[in-house]
Protein backbone atom coordinates (compact mmCIF):
# COMPACT_ATOMS: atom_id res chain seq x y z
CA UNK A 1 0.00 0.00 0.00
CA UNK A 2 1.31 3.65 -0.97
CA UNK A 3 0.52 7.06 -0.34
CA UNK A 4 -0.59 9.34 -2.41
CA UNK A 5 1.06 12.80 -2.01
CA UNK A 6 1.30 16.02 -4.34
CA UNK A 7 2.31 15.70 -7.99
CA UNK A 8 5.97 17.25 -7.93
CA UNK A 9 8.87 17.26 -10.62
CA UNK A 10 11.77 15.10 -10.00
CA UNK A 11 14.66 15.78 -12.65
CA UNK A 12 11.98 17.49 -15.05
CA UNK A 13 9.55 14.71 -14.78
CA UNK A 14 5.96 14.71 -12.36
CA UNK A 15 5.59 12.08 -9.80
CA UNK A 16 2.36 11.26 -8.18
CA UNK A 17 3.40 9.09 -5.25
CA UNK A 18 5.71 7.61 -3.44
CA UNK A 19 5.94 4.38 -5.19
CA UNK A 20 7.23 6.51 -8.86
CA UNK A 21 9.45 8.88 -6.56
CA UNK A 22 11.50 5.68 -5.32
CA UNK A 23 11.40 4.18 -8.76
CA UNK A 24 12.68 7.35 -10.53
CA UNK A 25 15.24 7.99 -7.48
CA UNK A 26 16.91 4.78 -7.83
CA UNK A 27 16.61 5.00 -11.81
CA UNK A 28 18.44 8.42 -11.35
CA UNK A 29 20.89 7.15 -8.90
CA UNK A 30 21.53 3.89 -11.55
CA UNK A 31 22.02 6.34 -14.15
CA UNK A 32 24.98 7.71 -13.24
CA UNK A 33 27.87 7.10 -14.72
CA UNK A 34 30.65 4.87 -13.53
CA UNK A 35 34.12 5.83 -12.77
CA UNK A 36 35.77 4.36 -15.82
CA UNK A 37 38.84 6.15 -15.43
CA UNK A 38 38.67 7.74 -18.59
CA UNK A 39 35.79 9.66 -19.11
CA UNK A 40 34.29 11.67 -21.94
CA UNK A 41 31.64 14.48 -20.30
CA UNK A 42 29.10 15.89 -22.62
CA UNK A 43 28.84 19.44 -23.72
CA UNK A 44 26.00 21.59 -21.63
CA UNK A 45 26.86 18.96 -18.44
CA UNK A 46 28.62 18.96 -15.20
CA UNK A 47 29.64 15.67 -13.65
CA UNK A 48 29.93 16.44 -9.53
CA UNK A 49 33.15 14.41 -8.22
CA UNK A 50 33.73 12.86 -4.81
CA UNK A 51 36.58 11.80 -3.71
CA UNK A 52 36.29 9.22 -0.37
CA UNK A 53 32.96 11.39 0.24
CA UNK A 54 33.95 14.84 -0.09
CA UNK A 55 33.20 16.78 -3.18
CA UNK A 56 36.25 17.11 -5.50
CA UNK A 57 35.93 19.06 -8.36
CA UNK A 58 33.31 19.62 -11.29
CA UNK A 59 34.28 17.70 -14.68
CA UNK A 60 33.95 20.14 -17.70
CA UNK A 61 33.39 19.01 -20.98
CA UNK A 62 35.50 16.66 -22.86
CA UNK A 63 38.17 14.82 -21.77
CA UNK A 64 38.76 13.74 -17.88
CA UNK A 65 40.76 11.36 -16.27
CA UNK A 66 39.60 10.02 -12.34
CA UNK A 67 41.34 7.55 -9.87
CA UNK A 68 39.09 4.54 -9.32
CA UNK A 69 37.25 3.50 -5.89
CA UNK A 70 38.55 6.80 -4.38
CA UNK A 71 36.38 9.23 -7.38
CA UNK A 72 32.74 8.64 -7.70
CA UNK A 73 31.08 10.73 -9.98
CA UNK A 74 28.02 11.89 -7.24
CA UNK A 75 25.48 14.14 -8.92
CA UNK A 76 24.91 14.59 -13.27
CA UNK A 77 23.41 18.52 -13.59
CA UNK A 78 22.99 20.03 -17.05
CA UNK A 79 23.51 23.44 -17.64
CA UNK A 80 20.38 23.71 -20.46
CA UNK A 81 17.65 25.71 -19.50
CA UNK A 82 14.70 23.55 -17.80
CA UNK A 83 11.01 24.12 -18.59
CA UNK A 84 9.05 23.32 -15.52
CA UNK A 85 5.49 23.34 -15.51
CA UNK A 86 3.84 24.65 -12.44
CA UNK A 87 0.40 22.95 -11.42
CA UNK A 88 -2.43 24.79 -10.92
CA UNK A 89 -3.05 26.51 -7.45
CA UNK A 90 -5.90 28.42 -5.91
CA UNK A 91 -4.98 31.88 -5.01
CA UNK A 92 -7.28 34.88 -3.31
CA UNK A 93 -6.94 38.31 -5.05
CA UNK A 94 -7.21 41.51 -3.01
CA UNK A 95 -10.62 42.01 -3.49
CA UNK A 96 -11.32 38.37 -2.24
CA UNK A 97 -12.07 36.46 -5.83
CA UNK A 98 -10.24 32.98 -6.05
CA UNK A 99 -8.47 32.40 -9.04
CA UNK A 100 -7.16 28.65 -10.50
CA UNK A 101 -3.58 29.85 -11.91
CA UNK A 102 -0.85 27.51 -13.48
CA UNK A 103 2.35 29.23 -15.17
CA UNK A 104 5.66 27.34 -16.76
CA UNK A 105 8.85 28.02 -15.03
CA UNK A 106 12.34 28.81 -16.99
CA UNK A 107 15.10 28.40 -15.42
CA UNK A 108 18.88 27.34 -15.96
CA UNK A 109 21.51 26.11 -13.00
CA UNK A 110 24.32 28.57 -13.48
CA UNK A 111 26.70 26.74 -10.36
CA UNK A 112 26.72 22.98 -10.03
CA UNK A 113 27.94 22.70 -6.79
CA UNK A 114 25.70 25.23 -5.06
CA UNK A 115 22.38 22.96 -6.83
CA UNK A 116 23.89 19.71 -5.44
CA UNK A 117 24.66 20.66 -2.24
CA UNK A 118 22.34 23.40 -1.53
CA UNK A 119 19.19 22.14 -1.67
CA UNK A 120 17.94 18.11 -1.77
CA UNK A 121 15.77 18.63 -5.12
CA UNK A 122 16.48 22.36 -6.68
CA UNK A 123 13.47 21.65 -9.26
CA UNK A 124 11.08 21.11 -6.58
CA UNK A 125 12.00 23.81 -4.45
CA UNK A 126 11.95 26.80 -6.97
CA UNK A 127 8.52 25.29 -8.14
CA UNK A 128 7.23 25.12 -4.72
CA UNK A 129 8.96 28.76 -4.12
CA UNK A 130 7.40 29.90 -7.70
CA UNK A 131 3.69 28.83 -5.76
CA UNK A 132 3.91 30.70 -2.98
CA UNK A 133 5.60 33.74 -4.63
CA UNK A 134 2.81 33.53 -7.53
CA UNK A 135 0.09 33.41 -4.17
CA UNK A 136 1.40 36.15 -2.54
CA UNK A 137 1.82 38.50 -5.99
CA UNK A 138 -1.78 38.03 -6.36
CA UNK A 139 -2.74 39.05 -2.97
CA UNK A 140 -1.44 42.74 -3.99
CA UNK A 141 -3.35 42.52 -6.67
CA UNK A 142 -7.13 42.96 -7.64
CA UNK A 143 -9.23 40.96 -10.51
CA UNK A 144 -8.63 43.44 -12.93
CA UNK A 145 -5.22 44.50 -12.20
CA UNK A 146 -4.54 40.76 -12.69
CA UNK A 147 -5.51 40.31 -16.28
CA UNK A 148 -3.89 44.16 -17.17
CA UNK A 149 -0.84 44.21 -15.03
CA UNK A 150 0.32 39.85 -16.24
CA UNK A 151 3.56 40.78 -17.61
CA UNK A 152 4.37 42.97 -14.68
CA UNK A 153 3.35 40.31 -12.20
CA UNK A 154 5.51 37.75 -13.91
CA UNK A 155 8.30 39.87 -13.34
CA UNK A 156 8.02 40.50 -9.76
CA UNK A 157 7.79 36.77 -9.25
CA UNK A 158 10.57 36.07 -11.15
CA UNK A 159 12.72 39.01 -9.01
CA UNK A 160 11.45 37.18 -6.16
CA UNK A 161 12.60 33.83 -7.17
CA UNK A 162 15.60 34.73 -7.91
CA UNK A 163 16.55 36.81 -4.48
CA UNK A 164 15.82 33.01 -3.03
CA UNK A 165 17.50 30.92 -5.55
CA UNK A 166 20.93 32.17 -5.84
CA UNK A 167 22.04 30.42 -3.01
CA UNK A 168 20.94 27.46 -4.82
CA UNK A 169 22.77 27.98 -7.39
CA UNK A 170 19.76 28.45 -9.97
CA UNK A 171 18.61 31.52 -11.99
CA UNK A 172 15.12 31.84 -12.90
CA UNK A 173 15.08 33.15 -16.25
CA UNK A 174 11.18 33.68 -17.07
CA UNK A 175 7.88 33.03 -15.74
CA UNK A 176 4.41 32.88 -17.57
CA UNK A 177 1.33 32.62 -16.16
CA UNK A 178 -0.28 30.30 -18.67
CA UNK A 179 -4.36 29.96 -17.73
CA UNK A 180 -6.49 31.82 -15.31
CA UNK A 181 -9.35 30.42 -13.98
CA UNK A 182 -12.34 32.40 -12.46
CA UNK A 183 -15.71 31.48 -10.88
CA UNK A 184 -18.50 31.17 -13.39
CA UNK A 185 -20.58 33.79 -10.98
CA UNK A 186 -17.20 35.89 -11.39
CA UNK A 187 -16.58 35.55 -15.01
CA UNK A 188 -20.59 36.27 -15.49
CA UNK A 189 -19.85 39.78 -13.89
CA UNK A 190 -17.48 40.39 -16.05
CA UNK A 191 -18.89 39.71 -18.95
CA UNK A 192 -22.12 41.72 -17.62
CA UNK A 193 -19.61 44.37 -16.94
CA UNK A 194 -17.65 44.09 -20.19
CA UNK A 195 -20.88 44.38 -21.86
CA UNK A 196 -22.02 47.78 -19.99
CA UNK A 197 -19.14 49.25 -20.69
CA UNK A 198 -19.77 48.59 -24.31
CA UNK A 199 -22.98 50.51 -24.40
CA UNK A 200 -22.03 52.92 -22.54
CA UNK A 201 -18.99 53.76 -25.17
CA UNK A 202 -21.97 53.31 -28.41
CA UNK A 203 -23.96 55.82 -25.99
CA UNK A 204 -21.29 58.29 -25.55
CA UNK A 205 -19.95 58.21 -29.18
CA UNK A 206 -23.64 58.65 -30.42
CA UNK A 207 -24.02 61.87 -28.28
CA UNK A 208 -20.59 62.75 -29.20
CA UNK A 209 -21.72 62.67 -33.01
CA UNK A 210 -25.10 63.76 -32.72
CA UNK A 211 -22.90 66.92 -30.73
CA UNK A 212 -20.50 67.21 -33.65
CA UNK A 213 -23.12 66.91 -36.18
CA UNK A 214 -25.11 69.74 -34.78
CA UNK A 215 -22.09 71.91 -34.50
CA UNK A 216 -21.44 71.84 -37.78
CA UNK A 217 -24.87 72.60 -39.06
CA UNK A 218 -24.85 75.54 -36.79
CA UNK A 219 -21.34 76.60 -38.27
CA UNK A 220 -22.85 76.10 -41.92
CA UNK A 221 -25.71 78.50 -41.03
CA UNK A 222 -23.93 80.73 -39.54
CA UNK A 223 -21.30 81.05 -42.39
CA UNK A 224 -24.24 81.00 -44.64
CA UNK A 225 -25.76 84.31 -42.88
CA UNK A 226 -22.20 85.32 -43.02
CA UNK A 227 -21.69 85.17 -46.52
CA UNK A 228 -25.41 86.63 -47.53
CA UNK A 229 -24.59 89.63 -45.44
CA UNK A 230 -21.58 90.29 -47.14
CA UNK A 231 -22.99 89.25 -50.31
CA UNK A 232 -26.02 92.41 -49.57
CA UNK A 233 -23.86 94.77 -48.36
CA UNK A 234 -21.41 94.27 -51.37
CA UNK A 235 -24.76 94.87 -53.64
CA UNK A 236 -25.84 98.02 -51.90
CA UNK A 237 -22.43 99.25 -52.44
CA UNK A 238 -22.81 98.42 -55.74
CA UNK A 239 -25.96 99.76 -56.56
CA UNK A 240 -25.00 102.99 -54.25
CA UNK A 241 -21.37 103.96 -56.39
CA UNK A 242 -24.37 102.93 -59.63
CA UNK A 243 -26.62 105.94 -58.34
CA UNK A 244 -23.83 108.35 -57.58
CA UNK A 245 -22.05 107.88 -61.46
CA UNK A 246 -25.67 108.17 -62.59
CA UNK A 247 -26.25 111.27 -60.31
CA UNK A 248 -22.72 112.78 -61.74
CA UNK A 249 -23.47 111.71 -64.72
CA UNK A 250 -26.57 113.68 -65.34
CA UNK A 251 -25.46 116.70 -63.29
CA UNK A 252 -22.28 116.93 -65.88
CA UNK A 253 -25.09 116.63 -68.52
CA UNK A 254 -27.26 118.97 -67.37
CA UNK A 255 -24.01 121.10 -66.83
CA UNK A 256 -23.37 120.53 -70.34
CA UNK A 257 -26.64 121.49 -71.91
CA UNK A 258 -26.97 124.71 -70.18
CA UNK A 259 -23.27 125.69 -71.24
CA UNK A 260 -24.62 124.81 -74.22
CA UNK A 261 -27.74 126.51 -74.75
CA UNK A 262 -26.07 129.58 -72.61
CA UNK A 263 -23.48 129.40 -75.81
CA UNK A 264 -26.55 129.20 -78.08
CA UNK A 265 -28.49 132.75 -76.35
CA UNK A 266 -25.28 134.71 -76.67
CA UNK A 267 -25.34 133.71 -80.58
CA UNK A 268 -27.37 135.89 -83.17
CA UNK A 269 -31.05 135.29 -82.97
CA UNK A 270 -30.47 132.91 -79.88
CA UNK A 271 -33.50 134.86 -78.23
CA UNK A 272 -35.62 134.04 -80.79
CA UNK A 273 -34.77 130.64 -81.14
CA UNK A 274 -35.39 130.15 -76.67
CA UNK A 275 -38.44 131.97 -77.31
CA UNK A 276 -39.71 129.58 -79.90
CA UNK A 277 -38.74 126.57 -77.88
CA UNK A 278 -40.36 127.81 -74.84
CA UNK A 279 -43.96 127.77 -76.56
CA UNK A 280 -43.20 124.38 -78.48
CA UNK A 281 -42.99 123.19 -74.14
CA UNK A 282 -45.68 125.39 -73.16
CA UNK A 283 -47.67 124.01 -75.94
CA UNK A 284 -46.52 120.69 -75.48
CA UNK A 285 -47.01 120.61 -71.49
CA UNK A 286 -50.40 122.30 -72.08
CA UNK A 287 -51.58 119.56 -74.21
CA UNK A 288 -50.89 116.55 -71.92
CA UNK A 289 -52.51 117.87 -68.47
CA UNK A 290 -55.74 116.31 -68.89
CA UNK A 291 -54.09 112.52 -69.99
CA UNK A 292 -52.01 112.13 -66.65
CA UNK A 293 -54.77 113.12 -63.89
CA UNK A 294 -58.74 114.04 -64.14
CA UNK A 295 -57.79 117.91 -61.80
CA UNK A 296 -56.46 120.44 -64.67
CA UNK A 297 -55.08 123.41 -63.17
CA UNK A 298 -55.58 126.07 -65.90
CA UNK A 299 -53.71 129.42 -65.66
CA UNK A 300 -55.51 132.55 -65.79
CA UNK A 301 -54.30 134.02 -69.26
CA UNK A 302 -54.28 130.27 -71.40
CA UNK A 303 -55.20 131.41 -75.03
CA UNK A 304 -52.16 134.29 -75.02
CA UNK A 305 -49.28 132.11 -76.06
CA UNK A 306 -47.67 135.22 -77.50
CA UNK A 307 -47.72 137.13 -73.65
CA UNK A 308 -46.05 133.93 -72.32
CA UNK A 309 -42.89 134.00 -75.04
CA UNK A 310 -42.54 137.63 -74.38
CA UNK A 311 -42.31 137.35 -71.06
CA UNK A 312 -40.11 134.76 -71.22
CA UNK A 313 -37.88 136.83 -73.71
CA UNK A 314 -37.99 139.45 -71.52
CA UNK A 315 -36.53 137.23 -68.63
CA UNK A 316 -33.94 135.57 -70.67
CA UNK A 317 -32.65 138.94 -71.84
CA UNK A 318 -32.60 140.21 -67.90
CA UNK A 319 -29.17 139.97 -66.70
CA UNK A 320 -28.30 138.17 -63.19
CA UNK A 321 -28.22 139.60 -59.93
Amino acid sequence: RYKLVPLRPFNGKRVCCEMCLTALSQRWASSLPMNTVVLFVPQQEAWVVERMGRFHRILEPGLNFLIPILDRIRYVQSLKEIVIDVPEQSSVSLDNVTLQIDGVLYLRITDPFKASYGVEDPEYAVTQLAQTTMRSELGKLTLDKVFRERESLNSNIVHSINQAADDWGIRCLRYEIKDIHVPPRVKESMQMQVEAERKKRATVLESEGARESAINVAEGCKQAQILASEGEKAEQINRAAGEAQAVLAKAEAKAKAIRLLSDALTEQNGNAAASLSVAEQYVSAFSNLAKESNTILLPSNTGDISGMVTQVYFISKTPPV
